[in-house]
């Protein structure tokens, strides 16, 4: 069934293209230098580009529900329809000798997809505040065996932008009381799929990678939800891999889903090194008279270094110091001991939320995260990077299992995942599972998307004490 937030939502989208289109076609008219194209033929153009723009989009699969509010996909088509745009001008320039203004191709047409990407930023914001609310979301049947369902209502829940409300879930019957009871929703058996997406109004079905016969099933499961209208997904079971690594190659004609080995070397990893330390030589240049207020503020009020060097772990498992703004008194790892008894955290880290070691102005730099910055030293130096995982302590990485010490494969970051996914107040297998999400899945375009957030967590305040 097409739920009508889908269609309002494209809707209004649309509107503000067409406007976008209009307001670049209006300043590439303002802007016309003698001896381009006549002012009639630009006037049509323009006027195709508001209808074509809006078109181009749809045509894409920018206004494709799967893409809203969620992963990369969206802005990717809206790049894609610019790039399309762009020939298509260049071709009827050529084609037709209209000699179009450079204007129009030069600065309109990258304009416009610009201003259409902030345009699609916002409103993914707006979706995602009104699925918060219980809005806009797909009513979901989550079906499996009892540990994998309870695993994936735990994760739609707890990620509830993605727009996912479970109603009920279909399991084994030996895994019925502990699913109704670790869920809190309606519990069916394998069988009762149909009977329980029609009771609940269900429009989508997510069917973990734990089903039993799992192939067999799914198959018959798709055939009875043929002509319903209801949306059948596939938890694949690599948690944490996603994204570009995942494909779907057919092979005579048996569909098999391939998974791409994670990039730690290759000419990605040369730019990003290359941007990191760019990027820290410029910040620290443009930060250098709050570097040095800082600095005197804890000069003047704790007696001590202002500077806290730490050794921690780094890429391949290569110690190093690391920096920071000193925001407890001299001596605190000394009284961890004496501590312990407070500790708030569930894994191998020391947490408080209310710790008595913090000096007054170290609180300041801890809620603000202004105590990381001197790590963009050791981002110049290369034993850091901006986006990475949490650099670890010895202690940890001595308790790590297989799993976790693939974190340490990557440079760690000033900030990363776990930086705009709530910092000290994840649990430490979601603060792994994070981690461990970047290390499998990085990519230049996260990098710039972690860091585009870091600025609203840092500014949001949460779990930073």
């Amino acid at each position: 069934m097409t739920r009508a937030w889908v269609g309002r939502f494209s809707l209004a989208l649309t509107g503000f293209e067409a406007l976008a289109a209009a307001g670049a076609g209006a300043l590439v008219l303002a802007t016309r230098a003698e001896g381009w194209t006549s002012g009639a033929a630009l006037s049509w153009v323009v006027l195709a580009l508001v209808a074509a723009w809006p078109l181009l989009l749809h045509a894409v699969g920018a206004h494709s529900e799967r893409v809203f509010g969620t992963g990369s996909d969206e802005y990717r088509a809206v790049g894609k329809a610019g790039l399309v745009l762009l020939a298509l001008l260049g071709f009827l320039s050529y084609a037709a000798a209209l000699d179009l203004s450079r204007a129009l191709v030069v600065g309109a047409v990258p304009g416009l997809t610009l201003v259409t990407l902030l345009g699609r930023f916002a409103a993914r914001c707006a979706l995602r505040g009104l699925r918060a609310c219980g809005w806009c979301t797909k009513r979901v049947v989550v079906v499996g065996r009892g540990t994998a369902v309870l695993e994936l209502v735990q994760r739609v829940r707890r990620e509830n932008y993605a727009g996912l409300d479970v109603v009920a879930a279909c399991v084994t019957p030996d895994d019925r009381v502990r699913v109704a009871q670790g869920a809190a929703v309606p519990v069916g058996g394998l069988d009762d799929v149909l009977a329980i997406a029609a009771e609940h109004g269900a429009d989508t079905i997510a069917v973990t990678s734990a089903s039993e016969t799992a192939a067999e099933y799914l198959r018959r499961l798709s055939w009875q939800l043929e002509g319903t209208g209801i949306e059948l997904l596939v938890a694949p079971g690599l948690v944490e891999v996603a994204g570009p690594r995942l494909h779907i190659r057919p092979l005579e004609g048996l569909p098999l889903l391939t998974v791409e080995q994670p990039r730690f070397t290759g000419w990605q990893r040369v730019v990003k090194g290359s941007l990191d330390r760019v990027a820290a030589a410029l910040a620290i240049v443009a930060l250098a008279p709050v570097l040095l207020a800082l600095a005197a503020a804890i000069r003047l009020t704790s007696p001590g270094p202002v500077l806290y060097r730490q050794e921690r772990v780094g890429v391949n498992g290569q110690a190093f110091t690391m920096l920071k703004f000193r925001s407890m008194v001299v001596g605190a790892d000394r009284q961890v001991d004496g501590l312990r008894a407070e500790n708030i955290s569930d894994g191998l880290l020391f947490k408080m939320r209310v710790d008595p070691r913090v000096t007054p102005v170290g609180r300041l730099l801890r809620r603000l995260s202004l105590d990381e910055l001197p790590q963009l030293f050791n981002v110049l130096g290369g034993s850091m990077s901006l986006v990475g995982p949490r650099p670890p302590l010895p202690g940890e990485v001595a308790r790590y299992d297989t799993s976790v010490s693939r974190r340490l494969l990557v440079k760690p970051g000033l900030t990363g995942l776990w930086q705009i996914s709530g910092r000290s107040d994840l649990p430490w297998e979601e603060a792994v599972r994070l981690d461990l999400r970047y290390v499998e899945n990085w990519s230049l375009a996260m990098d710039a998307l972690i860091l585009a957030k870091t600025a609203r967590a840092v500014l949001s305040r949460s779990g930073a004490y």
